[in-house]
């Protein structure tokens, strides 16, 4: 199998978390692809960012309002987009524990938007930065509320962090935002502002969850909507048969059709028995996780966590 086939199965049978990762490396090598054509014109490289990037000025943003989107898969510098993906992995690896792969991608957009909703705000707002124009750019936003949720719903899970050892999620979380909190003044304010925006939806969200309430349902009920409205235009209609044929399938087919349906009856109540097997004990785990912390968690109920999980997705 070569490396394109690879590729694509993990697209097609990856996480939400793989695809992810996809979308904003191949944003990332479009992008230098795109300035690496551009200095070859009279256009100015940077041209092909300013269709990308969210501007902070609405009067402009009102012109490209795709960019409340596109800024969020973009990353140009190698540093950012390698130092995001790392952190969207590790984290979104331990929110899938215990969460879905649709909430992550729904809290993903939450975060980017919030984030540049509230870059947006301050710059047009806050006199320190109405006199000038800046750029948004990069996925930390929509990272951070990955990461921030997971610490709220996690706080006592512990990572071993070079130099420091096993750190409680809650810790790394505090003090993530603390530094962007201090470096709202720096040379990158406007994207420290677009972090605490996602910080803060993560914790909304994941607070919001702990209490019923599943701030992503709109979204997802949006995005169910739309996939199957894409599936029904592009899926082929079944070419119409003729009265003769449908008689002759029926007669022919009618001899084995109580012997065909006991299979697949039996296979039914199987993967039913199955999917409410999985269900009682991913409540029980997720109980206990309430209770006591993921931390609390055996290995083995770690590792049938994570296969109930998958299964279930």
């Amino acid at each position: 199998m070569g490396i394109i086939d690879t590729l694509k199965n993990k697209w097609v049978y990856g996480s939400m978390l793989v695809r992810l990762i996809y979308i904003n490396v191949a944003f990332f090598a479009l992008l230098h692809i795109a300035t690496l054509v551009l200095t070859f014109t009279d256009i100015k490289p940077e041209y092909a960012l300013t269709w990308i990037e969210l501007p902070s000025s609405p009067d402009l943003f009102i012109t490209q309002p795709w960019t409340i989107i596109t800024y969020m898969f973009a990353q140009y510098d190698l540093l950012h987009i390698l130092f995001n993906m790392l952190w969207l992995y590790w984290f979104g690896t331990i929110f899938l524990l215990t969460d879905t792969s649709k909430r992550m991608l729904a809290l993903y957009i939450y975060g980017g938007i919030c984030g540049g909703a509230l870059f947006m705000a301050v710059y047009s707002l806050v006199p320190a930065y109405n006199y000038t124009l800046a750029w948004l750019i990069g996925s930390s936003a929509s990272v951070i509320a990955i990461v921030t949720a997971t610490a709220v719903m996690h706080p006592d899970y512990k990572v071993g962090l070079l130099f420091f050892g096993p750190v409680a999620l809650k810790w790394i979380a505090i003090i993530t935002i603390a530094i962007d909190f201090f470096s709202i003044t720096g040379d990158n304010g406007g994207g420290h502002i677009a972090h605490i925006g996602g910080a803060l939806t993560g914790v909304i969200y994941a607070v919001a969850l702990k209490h019923g309430t599943d701030i992503t349902k709109p979204f997802n009920r949006l995005a169910d909507w739309w996939v199957n409205l894409v599936k029904r235009i592009t899926s082929p209609r079944p070419a119409k048969q003729s009265n003769d044929y449908t008689r002759y399938r029926y007669q022919s087919d009618n001899s084995s059709k109580t012997k065909a349906e006991k299979p697949k009856s039996e296979k039914t109540a199987e993967s039913a028995t199955t999917n409410r097997d999985d269900e009682a004990t991913l409540d029980e785990i997720l109980d206990k996780i309430k209770k006591s912390g993921y931390s609390a968690l055996t290995h083995e109920e770690k590792q049938r966590l994570f296969d109930v999980s998958r299964r279930i997705k």
